[in-house]
């Protein structure tokens, strides 16, 4: 009986307890802004970057983002070495070699350059129009971020 307890209980807390980030595709989103208009957030990063992992670990982990964003964003996490084409606003984005086996992806930097450069991470905001709204090229906490979703609902 105690077995049976601790297995219900255990698959109660995984289903309800520990949501998963709902990650979608440019393309996605293009089909999804004609049903539901929201605010689309980008997350820019690279692999070696090694902040864009700890927010990959920590801030994207934490249940309430994930639930704020699932809810009321669309999520989408670019790697900006992405090499596969994407389509997004009626327009095709290339990945751009630069050099022996690195490059960057053109709609990581159309959407993450500030100043003429881009720096991981890159936190880009969309309205429902597709025209960005916020840039922020830095490390966010979790706290940071659940301010930043706050404010970005209102």
């Amino acid at each position: 009986m105690k077995k049976l307890f601790l297995l219900i209980f255990c698959i109660g807390i995984t289903s309800t307890g520990f949501c998963q980030l709902k990650s979608r595709t440019f393309e996605e989103v293009d089909s999804l802004q004609q049903i539901q208009k929201r605010k689309i957030i980008v997350f820019i990063h690279t692999d070696w970057c090694q902040f864009c992992q700890r927010m990959k670990a920590t801030t994207f982990k934490n249940q309430e983002i994930i639930q704020k964003l699932n809810s009321d964003f669309y999520f989408i996490d670019l790697n900006a070495e992405e090499k596969r084409d994407i389509t997004f606003n009626n327009h095709t984005f290339k990945y751009k070699p630069s050099g022996n086996n690195v490059g960057v992806h053109e709609l990581a930097l159309q959407l993450g350059t500030m100043n003429n450069q881009i720096v991981y991470p890159v936190l880009c905001v969309l309205n429902e129009k597709n025209e960005i709204i916020l840039q922020y090229n830095n490390y966010l906490s979790p706290k940071d971020f659940k301010l930043l979703l706050e404010k970005l609902k209102e």
